[in-house]
């Protein structure tokens, strides 16, 4: 039975000073499907356009040329503002580095993206618990950054990410400062977080990471190749 995808791009392209010398091509017509609920890895070295990639399927900037389809929106259909709602109610972010609030709570860290979705105070606080207790840290929400381990702070990470139940997680070397046992518990709750429905993409150089997902889509030069074939049907 075949999957809806939920992320489609067709001859994506990203080029940096187009028509001029220095052209750069970081995207080179990049063609992907991402069927709901897959837990798929994009690898490749620094320079090979990962990160290009991560910031245009975050609807962080735009492409030169290609579509984008995100959960069947044609992302060059909208505005500057309506991408902006397509990304907070759509897509979480996981970084390397945490991107934690020093002066903020575990708790206070991950309810603050609500605050941007005017959702009443009393809301935000029931589902900022609810977040920490699913990434087991109910115990640690009243904590600051500097208090947690790095294990604990990319959990307040993952939480903030899903504070608005976004249907797709987006997560650039999640495990890159982590220790190995760390990062293996980090693996362990996404694999959770795509039973309970999550798509998850994950950035990564390291092989024995990449093994935990679906499927691997490799980077290089610009240009994506794919390591098995999704079952999958064409977004409309």
């Amino acid at each position: 039975m075949t999957r809806p995808s939920v992320i489609e791009t067709r001859r994506l392209r990203k080029v940096y000073s187009p028509g001029t010398e220095a052209e750069v091509i970081a995207l080179d017509d990049v063609d992907m499907r991402i069927a709901h609920g897959e837990f798929v890895a994009i690898m490749g070295p620094s320079g090979s356009g990962k990160s290009t990639l991560m910031n245009l399927l975050g609807c962080l900037d735009g492409p030169s040329a290609g579509t984008y389809l995100c959960d069947g929106v044609d992302v060059a259909t909208l505005d500057a503002e309506a991408r902006a709602v397509l990304r907070r109610d759509k897509i979480g972010f996981v970084f390397q580095g945490f991107n934690l609030l020093s002066r903020m709570t575990a708790l206070e860290n991950v309810a603050m993206p609500m605050g941007y979705a005017n959702v009443p105070r009393d809301e935000r606080e029931r589902r900022a618990h609810e977040a920490l207790a699913a990434v087991g840290l109910a115990a640690r929400e009243g904590h600051r950054p500097s208090e947690l381990s790095g294990g604990q702070q990319q959990r307040v990470a993952i939480a903030r990410a899903l504070i608005n139940r976004p249907p797709i997680l987006l997560a650039d070397e999640p495990t890159g400062a982590l220790d190995s046992k760390t990062g293996e518990e980090i693996l362990a709750l996404f694999k959770r977080l795509q039973a309970d429905g999550h798509t998850v993409v994950l950035i990564t150089h390291d092989p024995e990471v990449a093994q935990h997902c679906d499927r691997t889509f490799v980077m290089r030069d610009g240009r994506l190749h794919e390591q098995g074939q999704p079952d999958l049907e064409p977004a409309a």
